[in-house]
């Protein structure tokens, strides 16, 4: 029987706050754990704020990161770990890295990076340098850019999804629409795909749609955000980039996993991940999405069928278990199995 590994995760966890109950650092810790082994959980821009007497994220970095840094530390030191993941490459820096690395000599570093634009971010692509591995929410040429900066190792690993509570709910009036869209409009970073604008502008004008977070309405968290997926007819994936390989949000995952039928913009080699016309239907332009959505909104059985299947592979193939399960494979084995599967 293989010997449990610690494993050490950073991340910004937002323990005090109820988006902490979806966002992806929660699935690995848990598909970490069902495999068998022990997490120890770091939630550094919570420390940094407890360590601050104004609960500023600002002041607190400016003023009481080298706490967090000494009591990260001291955790690292007298945990041993095997591994330290950094789920999200932010708030901490390089020097940080640099304190973990000297109490932990032997443990394998790997960062993960699911925002789009890395050359827009030099302090996300100096912590990626001091990584042994990185892991990215995409196959094209953001993760490229890592290998080219010298990441001596960097793989593709998809967004996981959690079956215990990413799941079909039961019927809520308040939340049943036609077409559910929860994310901003677009994104300040670099630039957007002028379809996102166009469709949620059009979905803002319409009845039979529920839009969260963009255009004035508010956000949806919790169980309350599967529960608004699932309620709906259909549900809207598309993210600020649509032409890097293999690359989605969480949404997407979130979305299937949820038992919604989904409308989701192509990206390239988008069907190794789900097949179009199976497990949901990809378009290519606005005309495109509105078309679909009128057909299948008339089409119900259809609708289901597809949605069914999409949730069940959502289910199977990106559980946070054996996503966790690929992640390691990539550190025993420098290689998981999986008909997505990119190593660079």
């Amino acid at each position: 029987m293989p010997v449990p590994k610690r494993i050490f995760i950073v991340a910004d966890f937002k323990d005090e706050k109820p988006q902490s109950i979806r966002i992806e650092r929660r699935h690995w810790t848990k598909g970490f754990v069902r495999l068998g082994h022990d997490v120890q959980r770091f939630s550094y821009r919570n420390i940094m704020l407890q360590f601050s007497p104004i609960k500023s994220q600002i002041f607190a970095r400016r003023f009481f990161k080298k706490q967090a840094d000494l009591a990260i530390a001291e955790q690292v030191k007298h945990y041993y770990p095997d591994i330290v993941i950094i789920l999200g490459m932010k708030n901490l820096d390089r020097w940080t890295v640099d304190a973990l690395r000297v109490v932990a000599p032997k443990a394998i570093f790997i960062g993960r990076d699911t925002a789009a634009w890395p050359e827009n971010d030099t302090e996300r692509i100096a912590i990626a340098k001091k990584m042994d591995i990185v892991i990215a929410t995409n196959a094209g040429e953001w993760l490229q850019f890592y290998k080219d900066a010298g990441v001596p190792r960097c793989a593709f690993i998809p967004c996981p999804c959690d079956p215990d509570i990413q799941r079909p709910y039961e019927v809520v009036e308040k939340f049943r629409t036609d077409i559910i869209f929860a994310g901003k409009s677009q994104h300040p970073e670099g630039d957007n795909d002028p379809d996102r604008h166009s469709i949620l502008q059009k979905l803002s004008t319409m009845p039979n749609a529920r839009l969260y977070a963009c255009f004035g309405n508010p956000s949806i968290e919790g169980i309350d955000y599967f529960k608004a997926i699932s309620n709906a007819k259909i549900a809207l994936s598309i993210n600020a980039v649509n032409s890097v390989r293999l690359y989605h949000s969480d949404r997407l995952f979130e979305c299937l996993a949820c038992g919604a039928f989904v409308l989701a913009k192509r990206v390239p080699d988008s069907d190794l991940l789900f097949k179009d016309g199976t497990h949901l239907k990809y378009f290519n332009t606005p005309e495109e999405f509105f078309s679909l959505a009128d057909w299948y909104l008339r089409n119900e059985q259809e609708r289901k069928k597809i949605a069914k299947a999409g949730m069940e592979r959502a289910h199977s193939e990106f559980n946070c278990v054996k996503i966790a399960k690929h992640v390691l494979d990539l550190v025993e084995k420098g290689t998981y199995e999986s008909c997505w599967a990119y190593m660079i």
